[in-house]
């Protein structure tokens, strides 16, 4: 989309000569030929970049008074100042006020669109910054090849480009801000801002500020103005304070708010992303949720799996949480012994991904060893090791060489089928897959065997200590 040029003069002609040039380059232009007409345009839609004579004669607001106004209303828009009496004192006090630079006229048309491109390269240079603040350690990668993986990014970059208001709906450390961030890079805002808002922030009294930006240097820093043109998330929405959502509500249905101190309102164009890992219609019912904020967050929902729905991507998701942990920490990465990864697949992940990033980061810093020295599944962490080494290791192997082959070779593979459907969470699907048997021989084996109950008694248990660890840890 080419950028929009707002045009603020007095004088018809100048305002129609400088809109021929820059139409003819391509540009979109507005005109405002007074203080009135150029701050309804400012708050209907926040320009590129504002071309804005220094007299204004027959306004209200002279150029000065009036770019003290904008840049309050529109903080990361640039102006350039023009004049045909302009002294260096002015051209200095309209850079301290917040002028992104000045000309004279009459001037060059060549000058004119000079300094025009690079104002608007200034803007986007900033927003590019900004965006990678925010985005500065996260990883930007959806890992994963399971079917509901598959799913979820083909509703992604079906929804991406719509502009849809997106609820997203999973458990904690799910890695629900990465598939926000993935709609966003499918969307046609993809080159402005993602900002992210902590809804446990949005107290009432805090609101003005969080989100308007009012008052001395906070109006550089709303967030609402920061993500004007792009992504707004709002982060664990069901945690934000009941007073506040009512507010919320406003903002989202008419896109626009208050800025405070006399200056109006102003107009936004966001695109709303929510996250949250409760159940929002039973927060409604009991009255911790509002349901009109519900129904205008959920115009399209989407599901993010626990890590223990995706266990066939662990081994994935575990080599890329090694490569970007030995990127970050400046040191080599280590392989992953077979048994740990079978370890890996085996434990419950009450913590879902974002535990597992945690794990992969611990092993790389504590797990012993050289560089290149595989590691093996008794380095792993004690609290983890403690669950799975017992659900995977055969129990009675030194009583295997005191048996017939036949009874060894029975006990051999009830603990081996055992182990192996509990990896796989008590899927018998994806155990048979692989064990390469076919899933109804598969069935009558484990029956023959007595391991289905078992299987069942243990893997409840062990989800069991699992959470309860993880409670208590918190």
């Amino acid at each position: 989309m080419s950028a929009d040029i707002l045009i603020v003069d007095d004088e018809t002609d100048i305002r129609l000569l400088i809109s021929g040039i820059l139409e003819d380059d391509g540009y979109r232009t507005r005109q405002a030929a007074n203080a009135e007409q150029a701050l309804d345009e400012v708050r209907a839609r926040a320009p590129s970049v504002i071309l804005l004579d220094i007299w204004l004669e027959g306004s209200s607001l002279n150029g000065l008074q009036l770019l003290e106004v904008i840049h309050k209303l529109r903080p990361h828009t640039p102006i350039i100042m023009i004049s045909g009496h302009g002294t260096i004192e002015m051209a200095v006090n309209a850079i301290k006020i917040g002028a992104y630079d000045f000309i004279e006229k009459p001037f060059e048309a060549d000058r004119l669109m000079l300094l025009v491109e690079r104002a608007i390269e200034s803007a986007d240079l900033r927003r590019e910054n900004f965006e990678l603040r925010s985005r500065a350690g996260d990883p930007e990668k959806l890992i994963g090849d399971c079917s509901a993986v598959i799913g979820l990014k083909r509703t992604i970059a079906r929804v991406g480009p719509t502009g849809s208001r997106v609820l997203i709906q999973g458990p904690a450390g799910s890695g629900k801000e990465i598939v926000a961030r993935h709609i966003h890079k499918y969307s046609k805002r993809s080159k402005a801002p993602f900002v992210v808002v902590n809804c446990a922030s949005l107290q009432s009294d805090r609101l003005q500020g969080i989100l308007f930006g009012e008052g001395g240097e906070a109006l550089k820093t709303g967030l609402l103005d920061q993500a004007d043109g792009g992504t707004l998330l709002l982060d664990e929405v069901a945690d934000m304070p009941l007073e506040t959502q009512s507010r919320v509500v406003r903002i989202l249905q008419d896109q626009r708010f208050e800025r405070g101190n006399g200056q109006g309102a102003v107009e936004v164009d966001i695109r709303i992303i929510a996250t949250t890992n409760r159940d929002l219609r039973a927060e409604i019912r009991d009255g911790r949720f509002r349901e009109e904020l519900f129904y205008r967050l959920s115009v399209v929902p989407l599901d993010v799996p626990p890590l223990s729905d995706r266990i066939e991507d662990i081994p994935k998701l575990a080599q890329y949480f090694m490569e970007r942990a030995a990127k970050d920490s400046g040191t080599a990465p280590r392989m992953l012994a077979p048994d740990t990864v079978t370890a890996l697949q085996s434990y419950v992940w009450p913590g879902n991904a974002r535990q597992l990033r945690n794990v992969i980061d611990w092993l790389l810093i504590m797990a012993p060893g050289e560089p290149s020295e595989a590691i093996r599944a008794d380095m792993l962490p004690v609290d983890l090791a403690s669950d799975v080494t017992q659900m995977l290791r055969l129990e009675r192997s030194d009583e295997i060489m005191m048996l017939p082959l036949r009874e060894a070779r029975e006990m051999f593979e009830r603990e081996y089928l055992m182990a192996q459907v509990i990896r796989y969470g008590g899927n018998i699907s994806r155990t048979a897959l692989f064990v390469e048997m076919e899933r109804s021989a598969l069935h009558r084996k484990l029956k023959s065997l007595g391991v289905t109950t078992e299987v069942r008694l243990r893997r409840a248990d062990a989800t069991r200590r699992a959470t309860t660890t993880a409670e208590t840890q918190t």
